[in-house]
């Protein structure tokens, strides 16, 4: 294994420093922050933890808006060993409970409206450290302001190793409640080298940040250019006219985006052209575009290398279709990236050849570390592949769930997923976790949510529900905009008569269920 896959987060950024203390790591709509100062800022977030308690291992909550005190607060958990858990900024109060419970955080580092949110069965444990961003005046008591921190102390950093956990990312599972996937140092350090390589990233880029740092893809392109030493410039605010503003004044070499955002930024670019003169590259992660977005991307790109990628939170990165056969290959995943092992497996019987179809799976240095305190859930995903036996022996591989089709060159396409998870907006969602805010209402007795395809979502997410004699539809929307965040809520109802049907173990006839209600769901929904 290279010796360059074995350093530490907190090095990623300051391996820089001495020959860049002085650049732009970091752009925010109003503010900039350097490579020397940056380093600086996290020392402040570190020096904190050390004061109340925090050590090497705890978990740190970072639910913050994406921008520079983000980032800081990230490479403070990673400069004293502790372990980053960004929580999306959308997510609300009730998720952000879970997490704290579900990872027994130590800490949270929060933006100051979040606080007043935090309440009842939605508060935090009882002993977690808080920091809110501002200043001290009106903050409740017991919790600490980040203004009146005091300056770096220049304390000496911890020196984990590579091999321990750094981060955890919470997804959805199968089981309705979010599921941490573990990354080690390691992992996120060589997703940082791979996608770096294959993408030609140098010191020069700026990587338009649009995707969260709670997902893995919008990680990766801060790490690439920590690594490089190259510029993120934030976009917390995903509106196509924003972007491309930001992307012009910036000068930004790279954007990353998912279907739905590039759907809107396409159409946008469609009506109105925008001149991007130091745009390199745009990439594509989380689902597949639409044909008709994809065929009309180099007319609105022109000139530009345009990257098809495809990755696992369990995998960090697995594939890319390099920009040459863009053309040829319109919808493909391409190939394993750098540094992993990727193959189309037939269950049974062994490695999908050309025109075949398997279950994407992937094994090498970038396979995570599994599922937070769930042993049980990660060796059903992250287990040996018998038929790799022959070429890996009895390591580990991350079963997608997903899957593909090989072609004659050897480049997978994504025929459909294996699971149920809907893909919506960026967010990977159970349905179970819609099922179950749905119950909560108290108006429903039967739910069963479902992804159905979306030109401008990936994914909408519908329902059908059997509501109790004293509900109506109206309420159950208006709960569902107070209770759920904005990529949860069901985009149709289908209102079922009767009962809904069961399978012989009681349990509810699911696929019954979806195919009655899409055939009774006009198309125009």
């Amino acid at each position: 294994m290279s010796d360059d896959f074995d350093r530490c987060m907190w090095q990623l950024l300051t391996d820089n420093l001495p020959a860049r203390a002085d650049k732009v790591a970091l752009v925010d709509p109003k503010r900039s922050v350097t490579y020397g100062a940056l380093a600086a800022e996290a020392g402040r977030i570190a020096d904190w933890l050390t004061l109340r308690g925090v050590r090497p291992g705890d978990r740190v909550i970072i639910h913050l808006r994406k921008g520079i005190d983000e980032v800081a607060a990230m490479f403070g958990a990673w400069k004293i060993g502790a372990v980053a858990i960004n929580v999306n900024s959308h997510w609300t109060a009730a998720q952000l409970g879970y997490v704290a419970r579900d990872s027994r955080t130590r800490a949270a580092i929060l933006a100051r409206g979040v606080l007043r949110n935090l309440l009842g069965d939605d508060a935090l444990p009882a002993g977690t450290q808080i920091l809110a961003q501002g200043k001290a005046e009106g903050l409740p008591e017991g919790v600490d302001a980040w203004d009146a921190l005091p300056a770096d102390s220049g304390a000496a950093p911890a020196s984990p190793n590579p091999a321990e956990l750094a981060m955890i990312i919470y997804t959805s599972g199968s089981t309705g409640q979010p599921k941490g996937v573990m990354l080690s140092h390691r992992n996120i350090r060589v997703g940082a080298i791979s996608v770096a390589e294959y993408l030609h990233l140098t010191e020069d880029d700026r990587l338009l940040s649009v995707l969260p740092y709670s997902f893995d893809a919008g990680l990766n392109q801060l790490t690439t250019m920590l690594l490089k030493g190259g510029t993120t410039v934030h976009q917390p605010v995903a509106m196509p006219a924003e972007i491309l503003r930001m992307a012009k004044a910036e000068g930004v070499t790279g954007i990353a985006g998912v279907p739905p955002l590039w759907n809107q930024i396409v159409r946008l670019l469609i009506e109105s052209p925008v001149e991007l003169p130091a745009l390199r590259r745009v990439t594509n992660t989380g689902g597949k575009i639409p044909p008709n977005i994809l065929e009309a991307m180099p007319g609105v790109f022109p000139g530009v290398d345009i990257y098809l990628m495809y990755g696992l939170t369990e995998a960090f990165r697995s594939t890319y279709l390099p920009p040459a056969r863009f053309a040829a290959k319109m919808g493909s995943i391409g190939q394993q990236i750098p540094n992993a092992q990727v193959f189309a497996i037939k269950h049974g019987i062994g490695i999908a050849g050309p025109g075949e179809q398997g279950e994407l799976v992937h094994a090498g240095p970038l396979v995570s570390m599994g599922y937070w305190e769930k042993p049980e859930v990660t060796a059903a995903k992250i287990r040996p592949c018998a038929e790799l036996a022959h070429l890996i022996g009895d390591a580990p591989v991350v079963w997608s769930g997903d899957l593909v089709r090989v072609d004659e060159d050897g480049d997978m396409w994504f025929v459909s997923r294996m699971d149920e998870m809907i893909k919506t907006l960026g967010f990977r969602l159970s349905p179970t976790e819609v099922e179950d805010l749905l119950s909560q209402s108290g108006m429903v007795t039967d739910v069963v949510a479902y992804g159905v395809e979306n030109a401008e979502l990936g994914e909408a997410v519908h329902v059908a529900v059997t509501l109790l004699p004293e509900a109506d539809i109206d309420a159950l929307s208006a709960y569902c905009t107070r209770s759920m965040a904005h990529y949860m809520r069901p985009r149709h109802v289908h209102l079922w008569q009767g009962t809904m049907p069961r399978t012989a173990s009681g349990k509810l006839d699911r696929p019954q269920i979806i195919k009655a209600a899409k055939a009774a769901t006009p198309e125009t929904v």
